[in-house]
């Protein structure tokens, strides 16, 4: 039930943000998406507020459940396929919605990173895997939660 409220919110809170006829965010309007996305998936994964800053700052000696709150952020964005693989489709879709100076940032990295994972079995290990390439990939533009 909390996780319908939040969906909720976060598609007010879009919908209001995003100016009439421009569909993509302003920096300020990504912000506070992620730090939805983020509040959220460290309540659903349980993740160490601490180990989610160590990912921001290039440290990914993170305990498992750190891993999972980047496959929470994943699944909340639909990047990942039924079987765990990126699905750079569903990526490329929601490109109109970045701030025009990531979509660069985020072509890059997803063509560098979209094979960077070999091992499916584990939805939590291939979204920290997909994550940490793209963190490796221009640690300056990284912006997932």
């Amino acid at each position: 039930m909390l996780t319908k409220t939040i969906l909720i919110w976060a598609a007010i809170l879009l919908t209001v943000f995003i100016p009439k006829g421009n569909c993509r965010l302003t920096e300020k309007q990504l912000a506070a998406a992620i730090k939805l996305v983020r509040n959220m998936c460290m309540g659903k994964s349980k993740a160490n507020p601490e180990d989610i800053e160590k990912m921001h700052q290039g440290n990914w000696d993170v305990d498992y459940q750190a891993q999972c709150y980047m496959w929470c952020g994943f699944n909340m964005y639909k990047m990942l396929d039924k079987e765990n693989h990126f699905d750079k489709k569903a990526a490329l879709q929601q490109m109109d919605q970045l701030p025009i100076d990531l979509q660069e940032y985020v072509v890059k990295c997803m063509d560098q990173c979209e094979n960077a994972v070999t091992n499916f079995d584990d939805k939590c290990v291939v979204a920290f895997e997909y994550s940490k390439c793209l963190y490796f990939c221009d640690p300056e533009k990284y912006f997932l939660p």
